[in-house]
């Protein structure tokens, strides 16, 4: 008897350890899961990001949309199925049933996101209104969304629940919501830097899908005894819980849009870029609430409401070292790299510390702050999934009222009000600490002193014409030194200028004498607005021409009155080109397509198949498309796969060049809707009738050989080229992913690519002309062909040089044997020519000279011959 009492009182002494053990190892089992979910949670959100740009139009309105389609989600399905799961005696079976509904309703999205972002695209329409398109977008998606994102909201409070019994070790709040944010972590860099590139959209999604599912059926196996603890019950103190739970929600992601805005100026904006600013903020809030689960004894010791002050003073001072950081970034990427070297790792590992510089401090703050309010609301009787849900719902609505509607105001102002608001939360004891005065007044000064947030890279000498801050992008025009203007958009990506308006207007006008007779045209992307205005001088076309950004086409204007045209014929719209050709039922004889960068804001979802076939949907019987391409921003690889996809649609398709530059050379991809070859005759009728309208010698385009003269390679010389290139598709974004490699580290010149290009590529008049004949004129056209590629060849090691005879002894050969190859080639002979006439104010005897040669090598041009006449007369 006195043994088994002695076993009885020794019984919960021995259990205690086993307890305490188990409960260790169910919380451990718990972070696994939560790691496990918010990886596949951010997974989904890359993928989801990618897909919705396809038809929001900009990767900026995607990440707008997706993001608070995410948190309104989130927010729905914390505040509803919240407390049927604190009221559920099995949590577990709660949270595994989320796990279940996120993983199901994904691989739905696989079959049902082609539809129903078809039906979306056509509600949407090719010319919505602001207004129509953000309130489709926001609303759109978040429907989309919602069965996955809801179900994502219940599960970290069902997980909570699961772990309740465990709070008085240690209150899971925080450790759960660390584990959950470091798994998003890991799903935004396995999804942007492995899966998606490997893999694709659609697989990507599949596999977060069944993560989701074994994270299920995990769940159900490992937590399966039922919990019986009792509902809190709210006290007086839980409205003001909430509203600091909401208030911070909307301020730190309005925080992370504005922070993203502004690191668009410095960053090069392609997917790794938003990936990385996404990681750090999730990196920063993961370790900000799993330090508070470490030291929270210690924080309980200061008070929750000593505390929550401190936080949030503690918050705005960190923003306000991430708001001088953004003021100093380009600094700081110029340091970084100065210090990492060249190449495509050190260029992200530059963009990383520009993210951590704006990100870190604060997102660990608001990590710790969230857990902070998270603990103090359930000490009130408030609901972890409540507190969840109205902490999500504040920052779901951030990102339209940061993003949208407040953004115009500045960045840099709206950033202030951000910490203004966080020092607005403290309670009025915060307010007789000089540290919080001392943050107030630093906001302060950085409201009068700090520069602006709109960073713009204005050289030497020069200075900025007009800068202009919209929704999607900053536009700015810049002139330099030289007085020449630049467009640029977001600091970064430079859409032409006024010293290329001969190039511009080549790339409207090389298709357009191309077709026989185009009475309207389609015009994707604008720029300076150069090359579609450039084709109203053809009196029998109408000309429509979209373009995304309003600020773009204002800004056009700038540039197309320095071009001759008729306004009257071209009409602009405000609309995304792919959404606009998916959804207009207009036909066109003649669509252009410009040379978007491929790493940059969603531009690789423009060389795709899908977008490709929409437009051959859009050309009428016997229409020509264009696509051009900046070589000057391309490696070869990537063109491949822009080609591969190309003839995928337009298995007969050429190529050709704009201009014979070597420093931004511009290769188009030219087919016609029914694959027919080129009629030598009606070239030659097109240039004779557009003799005086479009004035095709202004181009350089003086005969039917100059013109046919810029093809490069034909049908066969482009498969070949091609080869087995991966597809880029709208599921595999292949340009979105390699593009970027060049934009980071650029391998080689554009001079060296082009001239590797043409080495690889090839063309005969058979694979052009119809029914071409062996005649003079097949052999005068082979013949220019050649000497083209030996010119390009030949200004690969040119130098310019102020001296003239020097500059001759450097071509003056070499042009010279291109000239024999073929007497028509034009840019061979009229450098030559310049020359001469420099030549002759020095040294009339070497001018005379070089006239010679000149008029010996092509003697069907007058200008050689008429040059030497005055010479001779002159000298008499």
């Amino acid at each position: 008897m006195a043994e088994a009492q002695a076993a009885s009182a020794a019984a919960p002494t021995a259990a205690a350890p086993l307890a305490s053990a188990q409960a260790g190892s169910r919380r451990g089992l718990a972070l696994a899961l939560m790691v496990a979910s918010g990886g596949a949670a951010l997974g989904y959100q890359i993928v989801w990001t990618q897909q919705s740009a396809l038809w929001l139009g900009h990767e900026s309105a995607a990440v707008l949309a997706v993001v608070t389609a995410f948190f309104g989600g989130l927010a729905l399905g914390a505040l509803l199925l919240g407390p049927r799961i604190e009221g559920s005696a099995r949590p577990a079976r709660w949270y595994a049933g989320c796990e279940a509904a996120i993983g199901l309703w994904s691989l739905a999205l696989v079959f049902l996101l082609g539809p129903i972002s078809g039906s979306l695209l056509d509600l949407i329409g090719a010319q919505p209104s602001p207004a129509w398109h953000w309130t489709v977008a926001f609303f759109g998606t978040f429907l989309l969304l919602l069965p996955a994102t809801a179900s994502m909201g219940a599960t970290l409070p069902a997980m909570e629940r699961v772990l309740a019994r465990m709070a008085a070790q240690g209150a899971p709040i925080a450790a759960l919501y660390a584990g959950n944010t470091f798994g998003a972590v890991l799903g935004v860099l396995g999804a942007a830097f492995w899966l998606i590139p490997a893999v694709g959209l659609v697989v990507t999604a599949g596999l977060c899908a069944l993560l989701n599912l074994l994270c299920a059926v995990l769940a159900m196996k490992l937590f399966a005894d039922p919990d019986r603890r009792a509902p809190a019950t709210e006290t007086a103190k839980a409205s003001g819980a909430l509203l600091w739970l909401a208030a911070t929600g909307l301020l730190g992601i309005g925080y992370e849009v504005l922070v993203v805005r502004v690191l668009s100026q410095v960053a090069e904006n392609t997917v790794y870029t938003f990936a990385i600013l996404l990681a750090v903020y999730l990196v920063g809030t993961a370790l900000g609430a799993a330090a508070y689960d470490r030291w929270l004894p210690r924080c309980q010791a200061i008070g929750m409401d000593r505390l929550r002050d401190r936080l949030l003073r503690g918050l705005a001072a960190a923003c306000l070292l991430g708001i001088l950081s953004l003021a100093a970034a380009e600094t700081l990427k110029a340091a970084a790299l100065n210090i990492l070297g060249n190449g495509m790792a050190a260029a992200l590992a530059a963009e990383t510390m520009l993210a951590i510089a704006a990100f870190l401090l604060p997102t660990i703050a608001m990590g710790a702050l969230f857990s902070h309010l998270g603990c103090a609301a359930r000490a009130t009787g408030i609901s972890f999934a409540r507190a969840l849900g109205v902490n999500t719902l504040g920052a779901a609505i951030a990102p339209p009222l940061f993003g949208v509607l407040l953004l115009p105001l500045g960045p840099k102002f709206v950033l202030l009000l951000v910490v203004a608001g966080y020092l607005a939360l403290s309670t009025r004891r915060a307010w007789a600490a000089p540290s919080h005065w001392l943050t107030a007044g630093a906001a302060l000064t950085l409201a009068v002193l700090a520069p602006s947030l709109a960073i713009i890279d204005i050289p030497d000498g020069g200075r900025l014409l007009s800068h202009v801050e919209g929704p999607l992008a900053t536009v700015s025009i810049v002139e330099d030194a030289n007085g020449v203007d630049r467009l640029h958009i977001n600091n970064r990506q430079q859409e032409g200028s006024s010293a290329t308006l001969l190039a511009d207007a080549r790339q409207a006008i090389l298709p357009l004498l191309l077709h026989p007779a185009p009475r309207r045209a389609l015009f994707l992307g604008l720029g300076t607005g150069i090359t579609a205005y450039s084709a109203t001088g053809d009196p029998a076309l109408e000309v429509d021409a979209v373009e995304l950004l309003p600020e773009v086409i204002d800004a056009s204007a700038h540039f197309t009155r320095m071009i001759d045209g008729d306004p009257a014929r071209l009409h602009l719209m405000t609309a995304d080109a792919r959404r606009f050709v998916r959804t207009s039922r207009a036909s066109y004889d003649l669509i252009v397509s410009d040379n978007f960068h491929p790493a940059r804001s969603g531009s690789g979802s423009l060389y795709t198949v899908e977008h490709f076939r929409a437009v051959h949907d859009r050309l009428a019987p016997g229409g020509l498309f264009c696509q051009w391409l900046p070589l000057h921003q391309l490696d070869l690889d990537t063109l491949r796969s822009i080609v591969r996809a190309f003839q995928s649609v337009y298995p007969n398709s050429w190529a050709i060049l704009a201009t014979n530059s070597l420093e931004t050379p511009a290769v188009g991809l030219v087919a016609r809707q029914d694959g027919a070859p080129i009629d030598l005759i009606e070239v030659r009728q097109r240039l004779a009738a557009t003799a005086t309208s479009l004035n095709p010698l202004a181009f350089g385009i003086n005969d039917e050989l100059a013109l046919l003269g810029s093809f490069i390679a034909g049908p066969g010389s482009l498969t070949r080229f091609a080869g087995n290139a991966p597809l880029n598709t709208d599921d595999h974004p292949v340009v979105a992913y390699r593009a970027p490699r060049l934009t980071y580290a650029p391998d080689s010149l554009p001079r060296d690519r082009l001239i590797a290009l043409l080495h690889e590529l090839e063309i005969s008049p058979d694979e052009l002309l119809a029914a071409p004949r062996e005649s003079a004129e097949t052999t005068r056209l082979a013949a220019y062909w050649a000497a083209r590629n030996r010119f390009i060849e030949a200004g690969r090691n040119v130098q310019p040089m102020a001296d003239v005879r020097r500059m001759l002894g450097q071509v003056r050969e070499p042009l010279l044997a291109i000239l024999r190859t073929s007497p028509d080639f034009r840019p061979a002979y009229d450098p030559l020519l310049r020359m001469a006439g420099a030549l002759s104010r020095v040294d009339v005897a070497a001018a005379r000279a070089l006239l010679h040669d000149l008029q010996q090598a092509q003697p069907a041009r007058p200008e050689a011959a008429q040059a030497l006449h005055e010479l001779g007369g002159a000298t008499r």
